[in-house]
């Protein structure tokens, strides 16, 4: 198998591996949605204090199955981590892959975090809406690496250096961070309150009483997440529609452009409706392709045209 044939078939089995991370991480909102974070009980690595639990209930089977394809994640990072480091050494795709692995750990225990401090289930709790934003946004690092590594197996990187384009991707960046802050935040409040659309309530009525003061914090603050979240969808747009006159960096903002209109759609769908499950999944999965484009435009509009030999 010749350099351009190996290169292809380790791009394609990256992929293979970023859109498996996609799915933990929608399992893992999945396991907050149905209320089963406590599934297993305050126990960690164990379920319910044993390696298998014994005649579990349907929310102690999502949470055991959530651990598992976590637990499966982990072993993948290892071997994408052992692949790219064996075949580039610390070049660009082995130095991303292992901070790939990193964030996997980093997910884990904050995960295990979540279980062992009973952050789960009813609590509505300053420190939960803390750590559940954490989560989100070690996410979203952990998708951006593990897509640049297989962006890089396949493109080849060039060596970071600073460009008048520089600040223009940060911000893109940083706005989405922020956005899945307050993201995650909102989330976890329709999950814990849920939006009443039913007897005649409207949305903006139901937006109205969420005002008051009297109202929960996590209920008063989900006003703010649509409005930061259709200022930086509308901006990554624009951002995503500039980045499209460079060659290398087009396919990735055409896919960004048309996933931040999407994105706009189904936020507000999201909120109309109520915010069902299956409508809180579509706007994360969204969210974290959205940043996936993000990551690889301002990967390559932000360094030299001379590409490191790999």
């Amino acid at each position: 198998m010749n350099g351009s044939s190996k290169r292809t078939w380790g791009s394609a089995l990256s992929w293979a591996f970023v859109i498996y991370l996609l799915g933990v991480i929608l399992f893992g909102a999945w396991v907050r949605i149905t209320g089963s974070g406590a599934g297993c009980g305050s126990h960690w690595p164990t379920c319910h204090g044993v390696v298998i639990p014994i005649e579990p209930n349907m929310k102690t089977i999502i949470e055991f199955s959530h651990r598992l394809t976590s637990g499966l994640l982990g072993i993948f990072a290892l071997v994408f981590a052992f692949t790219f480091v064996k075949r580039w050494g610390l070049k660009a795709p082995g130095k991303v892959a292992l901070i790939t692995l990193f964030f996997v750990i980093a997910e884990a225990l904050v995960g295990a975090g979540i279980v062992l401090k009973e952050l789960v289930t009813d609590d509505a709790s300053v420190a939960r809406a803390s750590v559940i934003a954490f989560h989100l946004v070690n996410t979203l690092f952990l998708t951006g690496a593990a897509a640049l590594a297989a962006h890089w197996v396949k493109k080849g990187p060039s060596p970071f250096t600073y460009s008048k384009h520089l600040l223009f991707c940060g911000l893109a960046l940083l706005a989405i961070v922020l956005t899945s802050l307050t993201g995650a935040v909102t989330a976890l409040g329709d999950t814990l309150f849920p939006i009443n659309i039913e007897n005649g309530h409207s949305v903006f009525s139901n937006v109205q009483a969420g005002l008051d003061t009297t109202n929960h914090f996590l209920v008063r603050l989900r006003i703010i997440h649509p409005i930061i979240a259709t200022i930086t969808a509308v901006g990554v747009a624009i951002f995503s529609f500039w980045s499209i006159e460079n060659e290398r960096a087009a396919p990735y903002a055409k896919a960004g452009l048309v996933v931040a209109l999407l994105q706009i759609i189904v936020g507000y769908g999201n909120i109309f409706l109520g915010a069902p499950g299956y409508m809180q999944l579509s706007h994360l999965l969204l969210a974290q392709c959205l940043w996936i484009c993000v990551v690889l435009v301002s990967a390559e509009i932000a360094m030299p045209r001379e590409r490191e030999h790999l």
